[in-house]
């Protein structure tokens, strides 16, 4: 991620201050007529301009109210870009209940051509609505009417921000192309903000300073005007590239190019300069002075007696970890709901036994804490929300426990009855988290695995004269491919299994499932299960064409794109290997196979080996694939393409058996 903080190069001007609203351009029939976007022919629509405008007011209750007034005109070249007319805004509420509605939609119309006349159509009050996502945020949502391949709709709606100290994104790339975009700050001189650029597209920016001024009435309902200097920043750029997503990313609105702003310093007539923009430390004193955090972590008596039940005289610190995690673990059930703030409090939590993440893990900190475990809170922000750009705790979605034990970290959480300690769920690998030590003070740790996981496959099988492969597979899971195996696969039963297998690949039979297991993840899960398979195999002739990687064959590429910006994130290390010996029916011999090949990642990244080997009538594939660290820079993508288009090829690749 590429974030670069614009440095203010200011030229003193005087203007009138009182910006004039957004309006809407109009549509003409050259865009409704427009078949395709001139820069990216295959895009299903693209936006034709996105405006916007930040500014401020001030009332003597409120003090000063931000407002950010967006204008949108997008246009729909196919059916795929239809899925626009379903327009969403997203807005923040988890700071307080503002007096009034947030998110203002003023226009909002779909413009068709029809008998070559340019027909207009209003959204509709009932096409309107708004949906909580969680208790901090909330959306509204517009449906717009009668919209078809050849249409533009256009919006203009403003957002209200009672809690100025981080105004909300101008966001000027999606995944469909931006032909221009243009923004403006007005802000008055009593506020300092770090402006933040997100992505990786080049504006265009100007900064002015020029008088403003607020009128309000003062508390005797008497006319007042606020006179003061101001900021100007606008923004702007032209033929702004989609930003496509493919595999291996952890979030891809983490890569849109956006313009963030954080307050830095208020500095208000006759005070002293206050600094705002703090660290995660001032974060981390926020949120544990708050009552649903700190307090609720020096809460015992609860979970006391039981305590005294689990641990026993001469435990060991390790063995108090573990019990005191499983007894949580497995005595609490997760509502799947998120936030680092308890909901039901703990000791409520622990009697009904259901809670929110907080509710849980803030039990599990305070249960480790009083068995004489050094163990810490640990806020951070989901894969689905997110990464934290800077300390704001608007940011964070999330709480777990970390434990230093014998010099080495563990990180806990409780919600998922498959976690294990160091194996988290998925959800909250998202690469930093914010420990709050006891002294309150916040330390950037690290959430991404380290150590390499693997999946091993063993395929021993023979061909029969039909072209039938029949034999017994082992797949050996370790460390967090071990994790996700009992994640997709705990408590179904073996007839399941078989039938998920079995849906997955055409002409594919499972016979005898088993699983043996493990629930410490080091430690191996194997899967075992014989098997008949006859889509291997094409019968030309008197000759046999064998794909012998069977059902496991990879036969496409996930990197796609000619380049790619953003990093690709695999999750955690791991590393795939197949041993394959395969027996061919009497009569045969192998006339060719495919030759050795071993391509590497640069800087000890990983890399892909095949080796095969024929001997009388059997064929011995030794195949390995490592990937040695959890995320990977875009410098490496070329790279990462090669050795995926040869791991793509020599999987494809066939081996010829003639008949004798």
């Amino acid at each position: 991620m590429r974030l670069t903080l614009f440095s203010l190069f200011v030229l003193l001007t005087f203007s009138n201050v009182f910006s004039q609203s957004l309006d809407m351009e109009s549509v003409t029939k050259a865009e409704l007529k427009q078949k395709a976007f001139p820069a990216d022919t295959a895009a299903s629509a693209a936006i034709l301009y996105k405006k916007g405008k930040t500014s401020f007011s001030y009332n003597i209750k409120s003090g000063f109210v931000s407002y950010t007034e967006i204008a949108i005109k997008i246009k729909i070249y196919k059916k795929e870009g239809l899925k626009w007319a379903n327009f969403q805004i997203p807005y923040y509420t988890g700071y307080k209940i503002l007096e009034d509605e947030a998110v203002d939609i003023k226009k909002a119309y779909t413009y068709n051509l029809e008998d070559d006349k340019i027909v207009k159509e209003k959204v509709s009050g009932d096409s309107r609505f708004k949906e909580k996502i969680n208790e901090y945020w909330t959306v509204r949502k517009i449906t717009f009417p009668n919209v078809k391949v050849g249409s533009v709709i256009a919006i203009n709606y403003e957002l209200k921000t009672e809690n100025i100290s981080e105004l909300p994104d101008f966001q000027f790339q999606y995944d469909i192309p931006v032909n221009h975009i243009e923004y403006t700050t007005r802000i008055p001189e009593f506020y300092i903000y770090k402006a933040i650029k997100t992505g990786y597209v080049e504006l265009q920016k100007e900064d002015v300073i020029e008088n403003g001024s607020q009128s309000f009435d003062n508390e005797y309902h008497k006319s007042m005007v606020m006179t003061y200097k101001q900021v100007k920043s606008v923004y702007k750029a032209q033929n702004i590239p989609a930003l496509k997503e493919e595999k291996y990313v952890n979030n891809i609105n983490n890569y849109y190019g956006k313009i963030k702003h954080e307050l830095e310093i208020i500095r208000m007539p006759d005070e002293t300069p206050k600094s705002i923009s703090g660290t995660w430390t001032d974060v981390a004193k926020s949120v544990y002075k708050e009552k649903y955090f700190g307090s609720e972590l020096e809460k015992f008596n609860y979970f006391i007696n039981d305590l005294k039940v689990i641990i026993k005289d001469g435990d060991t610190l390790e063995t108090k970890m573990t019990k005191v995690f499983n007894h949580v673990k497995n005595k609490m059930n997760w509502n799947g709901e998120y936030g680092f703030y308890t909901k039901n409090g703990v000791e409520k939590t622990y009697v009904e036994r259901t809670g929110n993440v907080a509710d849980i893990n803030l039990i599990l900190v305070a249960m480790l804490k009083m068995s004489g475990l050094e163990a810490n809170p640990v806020l951070l922000s989901t894969r689905e929300n997110g990464e934290a750009f800077f300390p704001n705790k608007s940011f964070l979605n999330y709480v777990i426990a970390a434990v230093n034990l014998n010099g080495k970290r563990y990180l806990l959480d409780a919600t998922d009855k498959n976690a294990a300690p160091n194996y988290i769920p998925v959800r909250a690998l998202n690469q930093l988290g914010i420990l709050i030590k006891k002294n309150l003070e916040a330390e950037e740790i690290e959430l991404m695995p380290k150590t390499n996981s693997t999946i091993t496959t063993s395929i021993m099988a023979s061909i029969d004269s039909e072209g039938e492969v029949a034999g017994k597979i082992r797949n050996q899971y370790t460390h967090y491919d071990a994790y996700l195996f009992k994640e997709r696969n705990d408590g179904f039963a073996p007839e399941s299994q078989i039938d998920r297998i079995q849906k997955q690949h055409q002409g594919l039979e499972v016979s005898d499932y088993s699983v043996q297991s493990a629930t410490d993840y080091a430690k191996t899960i194997s899967e075992n299960f014989n098997f008949k398979f006859t889509e291997a195999i094409e019968i030309i002739g008197n000759k046999m064409y064998l794909t012998p990687f069977l059902f496991y064959t990879i036969s496409e590429n996930p990197f796609k794109q000619e380049n790619r910006q953003y990093p690709v994130d695999f999750m955690f290390p791991h590393q795939v290997k197949y041993n394959i010996n395969l027996k061919i029916p009497d009569g045969y011999t192998i006339e060719v196979t495919p030759e050795p090949k071993a391509v590497l990642l640069p800087d000890m990244l990983g890399g892909m080996r095949y080796n095969i080997s024929a001997n009388g009538n059997q064929i011995q594939i030794l195949y390995t694939f490592d990937i040695n660290a959890a995320v990977i820079g875009s410098g490496y993508y070329e790279a990462l393409k090669t050795v995926f288009k040869e791991i793509v090829n020599k999987q494809t690749e066939r081996i010829v058996l003639k008949k004798t």
